[in-house]
């Protein structure tokens, strides 16, 4: 005999290299270029990514949750992946692209999709939809408001195109439009606290988010979500995604300190009650 333990698989559905190889702490992901229909949406997330997490935190036939779900690429990784998957999304147009969009990824996914649910709303009234328990949540939220900065030169293209949208929406409730920090990182903190009321113990929750630089001088969104999330949350890690491929430009050269910033936190928190 040789002694060694059988591998037991708890959390997921991988084998022991694949489990090794996402535990490294940083990782570039270079996205396939995006369809033309979702490109409306001013920040979509890639499904290709945010099927690596839930392949990693889920087992198939389990149901995992966005409340913030966009054009629904979270739900199509979901498909993808065989979990079951739930998105709440304010805006009426996104939500009803990503019920389509999820809808063609059902017809391609043969022969008995998982279920995929598209709920337009808000997800401040998150206990309101009477949703099932939930074994993962992968999310991003807006980065504040920076889509309203008229400086940035990837907003500038998207105004040269008047078929692409700049914003999210026009809604109060859309935390991409408060114009004060603390408001909205409370707010969002608070909608991100009511998880806790879904989540089956002991599951994880992950966090797509950058710190914003605004007016010459950087708010630490993920630092401040990790710190106040981490009173409600156990903080576990974050994960580094790197974004290789974005042409550089010369902010402040020849007379500040400007980066180029294309990097994202991946906050990994677990929920352990008492």
């Amino acid at each position: 005999m040789s002694g060694k333990r059988p591998f037991r698989n708890r959390l997921n559905d991988l084998a022991p290299k694949e489990w090794i190889r996402f535990q490294k702490s940083w990782f570039v992901h270079d996205p396939p270029p995006r369809r033309k229909d979702v490109k409306l949406h001013p920040a979509k997330f890639p499904e290709t990514l945010a099927q690596e997490f839930i392949e990693f935190f889920t087992k198939a036939d389990q149901t995992v949750l966005d409340p913030m779900v966009g054009t629904g690429s979270t739900l199509i990784a979901c498909l993808r992946s065989g979990r079951h998957g739930i998105g709440i999304e304010l805006s009426p147009k996104y939500a009803e692209l990503a019920t389509r969009l999820v809808e063609e990824e059902q017809v391609s996914t043969a022969p008995e999709p998982p279920r995929a649910t598209v709920i337009q709303g808000d997800a401040a009234d998150l206990l309101s939809f009477d949703l099932p328990p939930i074994d993962y949540v992968f999310t991003s939220p807006p980065y504040w408001n920076m889509l309203h900065a008229r400086g940035a030169g990837t907003q500038k293209q998207r105004r040269e195109d008047a078929d692409l949208d700049v914003t999210y929406s026009d809604e109060p409730a859309d935390l991409g439009n408060i114009e004060e920090y603390d408001e909205f990182l409370d707010r969002l903190v608070a909608i991100y606290s009511k998880l806790q009321e879904v989540l089956k113990p002991r599951a994880y929750l992950t966090i797509i988010v950058k710190n914003v630089k605004k007016g010459g001088k950087i708010y630490p969104l993920a630092w401040d979500l990790a710190r106040q999330l981490g009173q409600i949350y156990t903080l576990k890690d974050e994960k580094i995604w790197a974004q290789d491929a974005i042409r550089l430009a010369p902010y402040g050269m020849g007379n500040a300190w400007v980066s180029n910033t294309f990097h994202h936190y991946c906050l990994q928190f677990r929920f352990e009650p008492d």
